[in-house]
């Protein structure tokens, strides 16, 4: 997979697999996920976009603890996350969450404080 996506000319700034006892799941961010998604499927491989949120975190201990406090208090449930460092001066690490109802969720937690950033700060890291 990561042989495909590499012939594309696609960049790979994250990725977590798990493992079930049938298959593993690969999550991945990628610098063109369009494209990513349909090289994958015309490799034969099976292929879901989703949407998740993403909350810069600083260089400090207790970053991701702030965060997950907010989002505890918000009454909002993470299926799963994953982070990465960001090539951003602005961000240290970048943290990527699966809400359980994703659109509730984002509602939820618009008074909380936190700062979630978009696809545009991913995109300039391409640069």
């Amino acid at each position: 997979m990561t042989g495909i996506l590499a012939d594309a000319g696609i960049n790979l700034h994250a990725m977590c697999v798990a493992d079930t006892t049938d298959f593993g799941i690969l999550r991945l961010i990628a610098d063109d996920s369009e494209k990513a998604r349909s090289v994958l499927k015309q490799n034969g491989l099976t292929v879901k976009k989703t949407e998740v949120a993403a909350v810069p975190l600083t260089h400090k201990p207790g970053s991701l603890n702030g965060v997950l406090r907010e989002f505890e208090k918000a009454g909002v449930s993470i299926e799963y996350l994953y982070a990465f460092t960001s090539r951003s001066a602005e961000y240290d690490a970048i943290v990527v969450l699966k809400l359980a109802d994703q659109d509730a969720a984002m509602e939820k937690l618009k008074t909380s404080g936190i700062n979630f950033i978009g696809q545009d700060v991913i995109d300039k890291m391409n640069n």
